[in-house]
């Protein structure tokens, strides 16, 4: 007799949620780095790429550290008012942690914070539900870039294709995107295909604190902003 399905043994240790030991060592390791470096940034991110992210974080280890996660449990380490802030005036930093955002700590000057930050974009492939930087139309005809074995995968993509003499060619015009749109998951796989990138990842300065200052960078953000965040 077969065994039954309700019997089957299931490991929770894969779901395991990060408690609070876990939270307090995030409170205690952005702490120690403010004791540790000269300038606390706040900045926020655009099309996130990890692996991007993870190369320009070990590019600027030897003289800094980010940190990425809760906006809640990096605002309760640096003090969300000036009555339990951590240092003179960080508190403002806390207060703009919202969104896709994160803490930059090092001893690295400001001029060369603002001139790595500005300068760094990387490009990738747009994903689904991404907005469409252009239209991307493919004319009726062959499509010699892709093989054979590739038309029932294109098919399912909804593009109107066939083969003809072992070569995919398009039945009629096929737009894939059109500009302002968001993706959808074909259009996507297609931009892919075709080696269209669409996504920038970028990063924005929006404040800097030091022992004796504080500056915001975001366009249009007064110190007003902050005391009413």
């Amino acid at each position: 007799m077969p065994k039954s399905k309700r019997n089957k043994q299931v490991t929770l240790s894969k779901t395991k949620k990060k408690g609070r030991e876990h939270k307090e060592t995030i409170v205690n390791a952005i702490r120690e780095s403010v004791e540790k470096y000269n300038s606390v940034y706040v900045f926020s991110f655009e099309n996130m790429r990890n692996l991007r992210f993870k190369e320009f974080r070990e590019q600027l280890k030897p003289t800094s550290r980010f940190f990425l996660g809760s906006n809640k449990v990096m605002q309760v380490a640096l003090g969300r008012s000036a009555a339990d802030e951590i240092r003179p005036g960080i508190y403002k930093v806390s207060k703009l942690l919202r969104g896709d955002s994160g803490l930059f700590l090092t001893n690295m000057s400001k001029e060369e914070v603002e001139s790595l930050f500005n300068k760094y974009e990387d490009y990738d492939f747009a994903r689904t539900g991404s907005i469409s930087t252009e239209k991307v139309e493919l004319p009726e005809g062959p499509l010699e870039q892709f093989t054979h074995e590739m038309e029932p995968f294109l098919r399912k993509q909804g593009m109107p294709v066939r083969l003809n003499k072992g070569v995919i060619e398009l039945v009629s015009d096929f737009v894939v995107c059109e500009e302002g749109k968001p993706l959808s998951p074909e259009s996507a796989r297609i931009l892919r295909l075709l080696g269209i990138k669409m996504a920038t990842f970028r990063l924005h300065l929006i404040c800097r604190w030091g022992p004796e200052d504080f500056e915001l960078y975001k366009e249009g953000l007064e110190d007003s902003d902050v005391e009413s965040a």
